[in-house]
């Protein structure tokens, strides 16, 4: 069976996610659907720093791909022979935990005879709502919200994004972290944040809404930070304020958050809305979002909760949906990575390309 043949039969898409602390590795099959993945976190590797050390991180790649690899593909009741093609993230992260995952790839790609292709982190997280029970359909607002991105985007189809705005310092997620490290929180401060905040009652701080009516869809939340630094630096300030003040940070994140994604409904004229990406697993934010978009009559999806963070099944599902709408992949073993690499270049995949710089 040649190569082409092997991508117009039913696919089994091998995924890769190495972007930065989660190695993730997923087989979607474009009949059956997900047949397994695994996600392997790095949290107390970094725990000890206080943050991700990007060395550490490619060398807890490079020693766990393998590993998953097979461990996937187990639990799929499948074989590296029934793999048709490989997806894996090649922009944006870490660039060396990038190449580990684009080098795997195209290595095996090449030893398969499969085409591979480099897929964009953020691809993976705006389409990961697609494997819900309930998924959204073309076209539709998206709000990604994580660590290192909040953007809201006018999705009409797998390639087809157009900006509509994007923070301008910190992301949500980032301003979590940050902001639990200024209150003393543990590693990783954003989770800890969330959960301390369901314990607190809102009200008792008031806290800035950064851009909430700056008349445009983007964000800040650099400013939000730096008033809880405030807060926490005032001679009267007592731990036992720190529920209280964690609520506080959250609801002025959720009422950012929801008052912009309403904004894109509006101004795209669209009835659906996507939310992705780690900070999408927030409940508090859930719940607001459910209420806020079902008063305009519209619907808000989700990821699957362990959809959430980075995995290889986003990146999987991005590669079948890429290659069922057309594009080919490539099998010359080259390696490329896009650190920076913003959506917004990304192409519909209505012809052979290489859509990263080179090819």
């Amino acid at each position: 069976m040649t190569r082409k043949d092997k991508v117009l039969a039913a696919m089994k898409v091998l995924g890769i996610e190495t972007s930065c602390d989660e190695t993730g590795v997923a087989v979607y099959d474009t009949e059956a659907g997900l047949l397994g993945h695994r996600v392997h976190s790095q949290i107390d590797l970094h725990a000890a720093y206080g943050g991700v050390v990007p060395e550490l991180a490619s060398r807890d790649h490079i020693r766990l791909l393998p590993v998953l690899v097979r461990q996937t593909l187990e639990a799929a009741g499948c074989s590296l022979q029934d793999v048709s093609a490989i997806a894996y993230t090649a922009g944006p992260g870490l660039a060396g935990a990038l190449l580990v995952g684009a080098s795997f790839a195209e290595s095996l790609g090449v030893a398969l005879d499969v085409p591979v292709l480099p897929i964009h982190h953020l691809e993976g997280h705006l389409l990961s709502p697609l494997l819900s029970v309930r998924p959204p359909s073309f076209p539709f607002v998206a709000l990604l919200v994580s660590g290192g991105h909040t953007q809201l985007m006018s999705v009409s189809a797998v390639g087809d994004y157009v900006l509509l705005g994007e923070t301008l310092d910190d992301a949500a997620g980032e301003a979590f972290d940050k902001t639990a490290k200024l209150m003393g929180l543990g590693y990783p401060g954003g989770p800890q944040l969330a959960a301390l905040a369901e314990t607190g009652v809102p009200g008792r701080f008031a806290l800035p809404r950064p851009m909430l009516r700056s008349g445009d869809l983007d964000f800040s939340f650099s400013g939000l930070k730096t008033a809880v630094l405030n807060v926490v630096s005032r001679p009267d300030w007592s731990d036992t304020d720190t529920a209280a003040l964690a609520a506080d940070f959250q609801e002025a994140v959720v009422d950012v958050l929801c008052a912009k994604a309403l904004g894109a409904l509006k101004l795209s004229g669209l009835s659906q809305l996507v939310v992705a990406g780690g900070v999408g697993a927030n409940r508090r934010l859930r719940e607001r979002l459910d209420a806020a978009v079902s008063k305009v009559g519209a619907e808000v999806f989700y990821p699957e909760p362990a959809l959430c963070t980075d995995n290889g099944a986003m990146i999987a599902f991005a590669g079948a949906l890429r290659l069922v709408a057309g594009e080919s992949g490539r099998n010359d073993a080259s390696v490329r990575v896009r650190p920076r690499w913003p959506l917004a270049e990304l192409q519909r995949p209505n012809r052979e390309q290489d859509r990263l710089p080179g090819g």
